[in-house]
């Protein structure tokens, strides 16, 4: 592992470990949990169920020391993984030492849309805690992993790691004009079977619709709510920041409700709704809010308007 300097201590690294065999991967991540034990830092490992297994019985004694929590209870959503990482750091961060992370992304049975997702995610993370005392290490398994997954780690990783040693990354992008295959064309077509709700500067109306639509599915009550706060939240930052008017369309997909919210406004802001508000900031709010409650939240924006699209979980 790269050794950090005392004048780097207070700023991000993040790096991907892209591992050839268990043995490497437990030797790294071993050495990583003693060496931030024996700093001082905090240290949370995102794994595996099996690896946390084995970190244990590696680490011994120390282990009592680190956080474990399984990858598949952390991966869950993009906006929400970001979030915990944000409150994790801001409740361990100390004047001295680092936060670091040892985070294994889930990668089997994703989608190809939740694989560019969360993709992004792992771009994003060099913006949202830039000025952060985090060191991230995120686990690539090339034995296993598809040859896209691979490149994206070295897209969104400034340093990687491997056992012949470590490089900074030369397909590393910037966060700010980092994009996944497609971003480039406009998002599906909605099927021919959806709902269109149009909205003004009074949302009454739209909400009320909204939830005869939702009770129509019969959705559980907090997954109602959750799904009804996020498009009135998008939808209000249509109002008072876009256009002032626009359509709510929806339709399911399997146990998925997803929702279009479009207006004539163009969203110019890099990173919608990825990094948390400022606490004092009057709005931007919004999109944030929605990327805590849904499982995916798309974006496209150009001259003719923005659209905003909501993956909710139905159950």
């Amino acid at each position: 592992m790269r050794q950090v300097s005392d004048e780097g201590a207070h700023q991000l690294i993040h790096q991907a470990l892209l591992y050839d065999g268990d043995h490497e991967c437990l030797s790294a991540t071993t050495d990583f949990c003693l060496d931030g034990l024996a700093a001082g830092d905090k240290v949370l490992v995102v794994v595996a169920e099996a690896k946390i297994a084995l970190l244990r019985e590696k680490l011994a004694e120390p282990a009592s020391e680190v956080e474990f929590v399984a990858a598949r209870e952390w991966y869950r959503a993009p906006g929400r993984t970001l979030a915990a990482l944000d409150r994790h750091i801001a409740a361990h961060k100390s004047n001295h030492g680092r936060v670091r992370i040892i985070g294994e992304p889930v990668w089997d049975s994703r989608t190809q849309l939740e694989e560019c997702e969360w993709i992004r995610c792992e771009s994003v993370t060099n913006a949202a805690f830039a000025s952060r005392p985090a060191w991230f290490v995120c686990l690539y398994d090339r034995r296993t992993l598809p040859e896209h997954i691979l490149t994206g780690a070295g897209r969104t990783h400034p340093h990687l790691l491997t056992g012949s040693g470590g490089r900074d990354s030369d397909s590393y992008v910037d966060p700010a004009l980092f994009a996944c295959p497609g971003d480039e064309f406009p998002l599906p077509p909605a099927p021919a079977n959806t709902t269109v709700i149009a909205f003004g500067a009074d949302l009454g109306l739209m909400r009320q619709r909204l939830v005869a639509h939702i009770a129509a599915l019969g959705l559980p009550g907090e997954r109602a709510q959750d799904i009804l706060l996020a498009v009135n939240e998008v939808a209000t930052n249509s109002v008072e920041h876009g256009a002032g008017h626009g359509l709510v369309t929806l339709w399911t997909s399997g146990t998925t409700l997803v929702c279009d919210i479009v207006d004539s406004g163009r969203m110019t802001v890099p990173l919608p709704g990825f990094l948390p508000p400022a606490l004092t900031a009057g709005h931007g709010h919004g999109l944030w809010i929605a990327r805590q409650l849904c499982e995916l939240v798309q974006v496209r924006a150009d001259p003719d308007g923005t659209q905003i699209r909501l993956h909710l979980a139905m159950t």
